[in-house]
């Protein structure tokens, strides 16, 4: 007899976090392998989902005895900083997002070795589709084709399920033996199927257009939580006083002291965020300024480095301003953590967590339009 742990869909998870994908796929999914290189990640992942799937440690030196054995789907959130705008445009060059290449060589021996995974899911930043003219994604690409996968991507945005935008790429691969015909558009016709994708697709190498997968996507069907619905009655954080609050005002570009205008003649309560950018001045001298966000959503959540990426919250009400750092678990919320995942101990760890880590609903997104339909091709062609 086949026990039901048996029968439930295994996955492994690379840069794992603090186990985002594994709040995601929950029950319904089995995870025999989390690996990354971080010690505090490492340490809240085994606080919340224990350790007898975790390997701490240098995706280089990783055993491939990991990888010999049946596992449905194989998840990886590589580090994003040299694809990302905010970084030095290196990407695949880039110490930190050149672990594509070590990563995928596991996923060779592994296919070489008769252990190739249904579902290869690949996360990084939209950045990936521009750098160095597209030749990193494409580079992305043709190894997930070459190992027998049939390959395409979607960008989605977290703010079609959080109050947060973050844009990013992800990457599907299905492997070749399953019929994927039912999954598919037979042209860009989905939300997700995005400008920026189908400008990389229109100038595409020819092998990449005729491998392409428009993956076939529905709408989501949700209700997005306000931003003022995920802040906390006891936050971590602490509120400025009246003298800093007015230096941050005194930040703020001519666009942001309009909005903020706005804000205070409306009389109602307002929430907005507030990034720390460096801007250029008209003598070109780049300063600090203070930006507005009053659209509901936070900006994308970023590691904290420096302090600038950490996020304020504002609130508004007449003339009446209050300000402060986005709290711990403001954040977890804006990443779509539940409420029972426990925080690391201090801000900074929590900050880095969430600014590294992927989304939750969206991850649990694809697993409903996207894995489950591939397991269940995979299932109906073992049954025939």
């Amino acid at each position: 007899m086949v026990s039901n742990l048996q029968k439930t869909p295994r996955y492994a998870e690379f840069f794992c976090g603090g186990g985002m994908v594994r709040a995601a796929l929950g029950g319904a999914w089995n995870c025999v392998l989390a690996n990354d290189i971080d010690p505090e990640k490492c340490m809240s992942y085994a606080e919340n989902w224990g350790s007898s799937a975790l390997v701490q440690g240098d995706i280089a030196a990783l055993a491939a005895s990991h990888l010999h054995q049946s596992i449905d789907l194989y998840w990886a959130s590589s580090p994003c900083q040299d694809f990302s705008l905010a970084g030095k445009g290196l990407g695949l060059r880039g110490a930190r997002s050149g672990v594509f290449d070590v990563w995928i060589s596991k996923v060779q021996d592994a296919v070489a070795s008769g252990f190739a995974p249904k579902i290869i899911a690949f996360e990084n930043v939209v950045g990936l589709l521009s750098r160095k003219s597209g030749a990193d994604f494409t580079h992305v690409v043709r190894a997930l084709s070459a190992l027998g996968y049939q390959v395409g991507a979607l960008e989605i945005d977290a703010k079609v399920f959080l109050p947060q935008s973050r844009p990013r790429l992800f990457v599907i691969a299905v492997r070749a033996d399953i019929d994927v015909l039912g999954m598919l558009d037979d042209q860009p016709n989905g939300l997700f199927h995005t400008a920026k994708v189908q400008k990389y697709m229109a100038t595409a190498p020819r092998d990449i257009k005729k491998s392409w997968c428009w993956w076939h996507h529905a709408q989501p069907d949700v209700h997005i939580a306000s931003l003022a619905s995920v802040l906390v009655d006891a936050p971590d954080t602490r509120w400025l006083d009246p003298k800093e609050v007015a230096n941050l005002v005194s930040m703020m570009s001519a666009p942001s002291l309009g909005r903020l205008t706005q804000a205070k003649a409306s009389g109602r309560p307002e929430v907005c965020t507030i990034y720390k950018r460096g801007r250029p001045d008209a003598s070109g001298i780049v300063r600090q300024r203070a930006e507005l966000r009053f659209d509901g959503f936070a900006g994308c959540l970023r590691t904290p480095a420096g302090g600038s990426s950490r996020q304020t919250i504002l609130l508004v009400e007449g003339n009446q301003l209050w300000a402060r750092l986005l709290s711990s678990r403001e954040v977890a919320r804006l990443m779509g953590l539940p409420e029972t995942y426990k925080l690391p101990p201090r801000y900074n760890q929590t900050y880095k967590l969430a600014g590294d880590g992927v989304a939750v609903p969206i991850v649990q997104y694809l697993d409903q339009v996207i894995f489950q339909a591939a397991l269940a091709a995979k299932s109906k062609q073992a049954a025939e």
